[in-house]
């Protein structure tokens, strides 16, 4: 048994949520937009569904393009979004919620007017913080085994061990000089043997291409941040 639990025998499909039925049917596992609506705009013009692993807003320049783009997606039953950790700061704000300063934050709240306020609210509010396929897990941060027997809870509530493991990662508790707190990736050795999880949140990529990391017990790990909204561009997998 490792320390995150042992590995269930097969992955599931979280009951409880209102996901379509994506049983063969081809996919496109967008990272981390971050604002970049120009670039979201080519990821998403395919006819696979759409399976965005998190962060649309902050930093880029048109969080509320990226927003609509993606509203348009569930609308057409097209694609839907994980949740992380700055959708869930942005409807931790639209909800009401007393927040420190952050002009990521606050840039992304004026460009939005009532309309999408209302949306961007209900939409993060039912946005899962994991999801899993048959052998492949998908999330923003970082994998828990035991994401492949709990369904995900509200995003917008407290913050439980698998909550804060699916936005943020798995963390040493110091800061780094950037300000960021420091990520370990010790949970990628945890994958069961078999599984692939696809994750953004951690920009680990050295050559602007998803990063593939394995783990000791014979899992893997494909990073699929690589910078966009923050200098760097937008990366996608079909799958």
């Amino acid at each position: 048994m490792s320390a995150d639990g042992p590995p269930p025998q097969a992955g599931r499909l979280a009951p409880g949520h209102a996901w379509p039925d994506l049983a063969g049917r081809p996919l496109r596992v967008v990272g981390d937009v971050h604002g970049d609506t120009r670039a979201f705009s080519h990821a998403v013009a395919t006819d696979r569904f759409i399976i965005q692993l998190g962060d649309l807003v902050d930093h880029g320049p048109d969080s509320a393009g990226t927003l609509r783009i993606m509203f348009r997606l569930i609308d057409e039953g097209r694609g839907m979004f994980i949740l992380g950790n700055h959708d869930r700061k942005l409807g931790r704000a639209l909800g009401g919620r007393r927040m420190r300063p952050d002009p990521p934050l606050e840039a992304t709240l004026a460009q939005l007017d009532d309309e999408l306020r209302a949306r961007a609210l209900a939409e993060i509010g039912r946005a899962p913080a994991w999801m899993v396929l048959g052998q492949r897990a998908f999330v923003h941060g970082g994998f828990h085994t035991g994401m492949l027997e709990q369904d995900p809870p509200p995003g917008l509530d407290g913050v439980s061990h698998l909550l804060s493991r699916a936005l943020f990662g798995e963390t040493t508790g110091r800061m780094q000089e950037d300000g960021y707190p420091e990520r370990r990736l010790g949970w990628v050795d945890h994958i069961p043997r078999g599984y692939t999880v696809y994750c953004g949140h951690d920009r680990r990529s050295p050559d602007g291409r998803p990063w593939v990391k394995h783990g000791r017990n014979g899992g893997t790990a494909i990073f699929t941040d690589t910078g966009a909204g923050k200098g760097g561009h937008l990366a996608w997998i079909d799958l």
